[in-house]
């Protein structure tokens, strides 16, 4: 199974796209998928239904901090290479999906419970996101 399909399948099990998308990695990074999908449930849906970054974009973007972040005081080559791969995966899934905030990729806000009800009547989170969790999760195994 491809590090897609497992996102994909996280996510359509009812897991948040952030979660969906760091757990596939996280075998790879050294955490146990249970403890990823914790540290990244809160980024789910624009960050918990506040409009804001998509989730699968905050998923990648964990990824890329924990294989490639800083650890130590003055490394600060590490903090550029996670910052430059950080801009690359934002720079192509712009590209892919015409931005990362979770309210223009959506056409809802999801902060307001009206908007958040029509979204899901309209199987959005059935169809779109599933689409972005794969994107995410393509881009950032190519981009690694």
């Amino acid at each position: 199974m491809t590090k897609s399909d497992e996102a994909y399948r996280c996510f359509m099990s009812r897991f948040t796209c952030s979660a969906a998308v760091f757990s596939a990695f996280s075998k790879d990074l050294n955490l146990d998928s249970d403890t990823a999908k914790k540290i990244a449930c809160g980024f789910g849906a624009g960050i918990s239904k506040t409009g804001n970054i998509c989730g699968a974009v905050s998923g990648a973007v964990m990824v890329i901090g924990l294989k490639y972040g800083k650890t130590e005081a003055g490394d600060d080559a590490a903090t550029e290479k996670t910052r430059a791969l950080v801009r690359q995966f934002i720079q192509d899934f712009t590209k892919k999906n015409g931005s990362v905030c979770c309210t223009d990729l959506l056409g809802y806000n999801l902060s307001d419970p009206q908007a958040y009800a029509a979204a899901k009547e309209s199987g959005l989170f059935t169809t779109k996101c599933p689409l972005m969790v794969r994107d995410a999760t393509d881009i950032l195994e190519r981009i690694l």
